[in-house]
């Protein structure tokens, strides 16, 4: 059974017909859709699957804290690392996505670093992930470090920077400087 990771940017809490289209894309081929439970994407993309009456669906939440699940749908609970607290914390179930995931769909800002961690963490594993890029409307497929690169085009110079101060980048994907 194929699983796909989907999440996105706590700022986005409205899917795009165009987004839609691809989430029906996926419930017409019966694939196990994996999502967090954080307010935004997370709880936008609940929300769809809910209208659609979509059953296929394993929420990811915190261990004993799951903050949305609109349909009552099975959960995994994830341990974060012992002493983790904020990024860190949740970090760690958007990493248990990605290992679970064959492929990622991420709805992304252009500012989240949650969400770009989980495009790392999905190239360093050599999985595909299609990024929608809200402030351009556009999909893009990332496979790559180069791609990442590509990614990171559409950000200002100081959004990259924190980037990869924040995310370790340069060293996660074993590349020189990013910009």
């Amino acid at each position: 059974m194929t699983k796909v990771f989907i999440a996105g940017s706590r700022r986005l809490s409205r899917l795009t017909a165009d987004v839609k289209r691809r989430i029906n894309t996926m419930i017409e081929k019966d694939f196990t859709i994996l999502v967090g439970d954080a307010n935004g994407a997370d709880e936008a993309v609940q929300r769809y699957l809910a209208e659609k009456g979509y059953r296929n669906v394993i929420v990811h939440c915190m261990a004993n804290n799951c903050r949305n699940n609109v349909a009552d749908w099975p959960t995994r609970e994830i341990l974060p690392p012992k002493g983790a607290r904020g990024f860190t914390y949740y970090a760690a179930k958007d990493q248990a996505m990605v290992d679970d995931a064959a492929y990622g769909l991420m709805l992304w800002d252009g500012e989240s670093k949650g969400t770009l961690n989980s495009v790392v963490n999905m190239i360093r594993q050599d999985k595909a992930v299609v990024v929608y890029l809200a402030p351009k409307r556009t999909f893009q497929t990332f496979r790559s470090p180069s791609d990442l690169i590509d990614l990171l085009s559409h950000c200002d110079r100081a959004s990259v920077h924190k980037f990869e101060r924040e995310l370790g980048i340069e060293q996660v994907l074993h590349r020189s400087p990013l910009l």
